[in-house]
C-alpha cells in the first residue's frame, strides 16, 4: 500500500441543499491510497495522516498484484481486498472524525488509465457497493463519495443513493486529459463546470469539485460555483424540477405492439401488419408544403404517423448552425405553427420527435455536439409551442441511445415515449455483415442507459444489412428481445439505405428487407 498527497485538490463544493457541514470544507486535504492485491495496509502511516489532517478526503484505488492482469472489480467482489477494508475501517472508526472516501475514480472515462476503466457499469456498481457497505459498517462516520470525472456517460455507473453521501467531479483529471475530450477544448471553465454539474442532476447529492489544474484557485472556483448555481436556478422549474424526473415508478407494460416502417419507396407500407409510417421533415419541406402533402397521404392510408422534425435545411439552402438557440428565440415560429396546423387536421395518432440523435458527438446534424441545456430548451419550446392541437399528439424524445444520452433528457412533462436507434453495424469501418451486433446486445446496452427515465420505448429506427438469410436470423433475435421487454410499445423498421454522405468512401448500408422477411418477423411477434 502507498499513501501520497493527491494531485487533485478540493477546489469547491456545490451543495444547494446544504447537506455538508460548511466548516472545514475549505481546508480538506486529499490523499490517494493505492491498494495492490495481496499487500496489506500500513496502519501507522494511515493513522498519522488522519491525525495530522482533521478534514480529510481519501481516494482508495485497487490495483492488481504486480505483473498480474486480474480484474480488480471482480477481485473486490471475491473478497480479495476484505483485509484492506477491515484495516481502513478500524483506523477510521478509532479516529472518530468524519472522513470522505472516494473509490476507484474516473470509472466512466473510456481510456486505460486505471485498471477499473473500460469495465461494465453493472460490475463497477456491484463492486462499489460491496466496498461501501463493508466500510460503512466498520466506520459509520465515513462519508462515501462516488467519483466520476464528470465525463459523458458517467450516469451509467451511478451505484444508487443508498451508500453514496456525496459525488465528486474533477477538472483536468488525468483520465479526461488522456481521452483528449474535444468537447472541452473550446469551452470556458464555467461552461465545463456547468456541463459537469448538469450531468449530476439525477443524483441529488452534494458535489465535491476537485481540480488537478493549479491555475484554478479556490477563490476562482467559488465564484464559478456561485455563477453556475445561479444559472441552474433559472431552470429550477423545468430542466432541474424534481417532478420532471420520476425515477421510481414502474415502467408501463404494453397491451398491443405498434409495427411500422420508414418506407419512402413504398415497398412495405401496404402490408397488413403495418400500422404506422415514419416521415422525416425539415423547415424547407414545411415551407414548400411538401410535408403537408406527405402527411395527408399517410392519413389517407389510415396509418398512424411518426414525424421526425429535423430543424435544418430551409428554403435558403443555408444550414443554421445556431438552430437550437434561434428556435427558442422565435426564428422558426411560422414553420412550427404551420407544422402543428397540419398535424391538427389528422385523425390518426401522431408520434412527434424533435431533433433526434442529439447526443452523438459528431456534426452530421446542426443540433449535435451542442450544449445539453440549449437542446433541452429548444425541445421544450417546440413541445409547449402555443398552437391549436388535438389530443392525438404524443411526444417522442429520440436519442440514438449512445453514452451520455440522459444528459439531453428534456423532462417527464414533455416526453411520452423514448426512442432509440438499433442498427446492426456498430462502426462504419465494418463492411462484413456478419460482424454486426445482435439486436439484443445493442438493445441491452442502450436500454440500460435509459434506466433513470421511466417512459415506454418506441424504437422508431432499426435495421440490418446483409443477405436475406442473415437478416431473418437477426430479426428473429430482435423479435425475441421485443417480446421479452414489454415496455417497448412500438417498433419502426428503416426500409431504405442510409444517407451516403454520412459514410464517406464506404458504400452506405442498405437496410431494406423483403416482404417475406417482414412477414416472418411480424409472425414471430404475434
Amino acid at each position: 500500500m502507498s499513501e501520497d498527497p493527491a494531485t487533485e485538490q478540493l477546489a469547491g463544493v456545490y451543495d444547494p441543499r446544504n447537506i455538508l457541514p460548511p466548516a472545514g470544507m475549505d481546508s480538506v486535504w486529499h490523499y490517494r491510497i493505492k491498494w495492490q492485491k495481496g499487500a496489506g495496509v500500513d496502519k501507522p502511516s494511515l493513522e498519522k495522516i488522519i491525525s495530522t489532517h482533521p478534514y480529510l478526503l481519501l481516494t482508495v484505488e485497487t490495483w492488481p498484484a504486480a505483473g498480474s492482469n486480474d480484474n480488480v472489480l471482480k477481485a473486490m467482489l471475491d473478497g480479495n481486498y476484505d483485509e484492506n477494508i477491515q484495516s481502513l475501517g478500524a483506523v477510521l472508526s478509532r479516529s472518530g472524525q468524519e472522513t470522505f472516501v472516494r473509490w476507484n475514480p474516473d470509472m466512466e472515462v473510456p481510456v486505460h488509465q486505471y485498471p477499473w476503466q473500460y469495465q461494465s457499469p453493472e460490475l463497477y456498481i456491484r463492486a462499489f457497493n460491496y466496498f461501501a457497505a463493508r466500510l460503512k459498517k466498520l466506520a459509520p462516520n465515513t462519508r462515501l463519495v462516488w467519483a466520476p470525472a464528470g465525463y459523458p456517460g458517467d450516469s451509467e455507473y451511478w451505484p444508487g443513493g443508498e451508500e453514496v453521501d456525496a459525488v465528486s467531479i474533477t477538472f483536468d483529471s488525468p483520465s479526461e486529459l488522456a481521452a483528449g475530450s474535444d468537447s472541452l477544448l473550446h469551452l470556458s471553465n464555467l461552461d465545463v463546470l456547468q456541463r459537469k454539474l448538469h450531468r449530476m442532476r439525477f443524483m441529488d447529492k452534494p458535489v465535491l469539485i476537485l481540480s488537478a489544474n493549479a491555475a484554478i484557485h479556490q477563490a476562482a472556483m467559488k465564484e464559478m460555483v456561485a455563477e453556475a448555481a445561479k444559472n441552474i436556478t433559472v431552470y429550477n422549474t423545468t430542466i432541474y424540477a424534481e417532478r420532471n424526473f420520476n425515477t421510481k415508478t414502474q415502467l408501463p407494460a404494453r397491451h398491443h405492439l405498434l409495427i411500422g416502417v420508414f418506407d419512402p419507396r413504398q415497398q412495405l407500407i401496404a402490408e397488413p401488419e403495418i400500422r404506422v409510417e415514419h416521415v422525416f421533415t425539415d423547415w424547407g419541406a414545411i415551407q414548400r408544403g411538401e410535408f403537408e402533402h406527405k402527411f395527408n397521404e399517410v392519413m389517407q392510408r389510415h396509418h398512424d404517423i411518426i414525424v421526425t422534425m429535423e430543424p435544418w435545411k430551409d428554403t435558403s439552402g443555408q444550414t443554421d448552425t445556431a438552430v437550437l438557440r434561434n428556435t427558442v428565440q422565435g426564428k422558426y415560429d411560422r414553420e412550427i405553427a404551420r407544422l402543428y396546423a397540419t398535424l391538427a387536421k389528422g385523425k390518426q395518432q401522431v408520434y412527434l420527435r424533435w431533433a433526434h440523435e442529439m447526443e452523438i458527438p459528431i456534426h452530421r446534424y446542426a443540433w449535435q455536439s451542442q450544449d445539453p441545456v440549449e437542446y433541452i430548451n429548444s425541445y421544450r419550446y417546440f413541445a409547449k409551442f402555443n398552437a391549436p392541437r388535438t389530443g392525438n399528439i404524443h411526444y417522442v424524445w429520440g436519442p440514438a441511445g449512445d453514452r451520455g444520452s440522459a444528459d439531453w433528457y428534456p423532462g417527464d412533462d414533455v416526453v411520452d415515449y423514448i426512442s432509440i436507434a438499433i442498427y446492426g453495424l456498430p462502426d462504419k469501418n465494418i463492411t462484413d455483415p456478419h460482424q454486426q451486433e445482435s439486436f439484443q446486445d445493442i438493445f441491452r446496452r442502450k436500454n440500460y442507459r435509459m434506466r433513470f427515465l421511466n417512459k415506454p420505448l418506441f424504437i422508431t429506427e432499426f435495421g440490418v444489412k446483409g443477405s436475406e438469410d442473415f437478416q431473418d436470423k437477426w430479426l428473429a433475435d430482435a423479435a425475441k428481445t421485443i417480446l421479452q421487454n414489454r415496455h417497448i410499445f412500438g417498433i419502426c423498421y428503416f426500409n431504405l439505405y442510409d444517407n451516403p454522405k454520412a459514410w464517406g468512401d464506404i458504400k452506405a448500408p442498405d437496410w431494406s428487407i423483403s416482404k417475406n422477411s417482414l412477414k416472418k418477423f411480424t409472425d414471430l411477434l404475434q
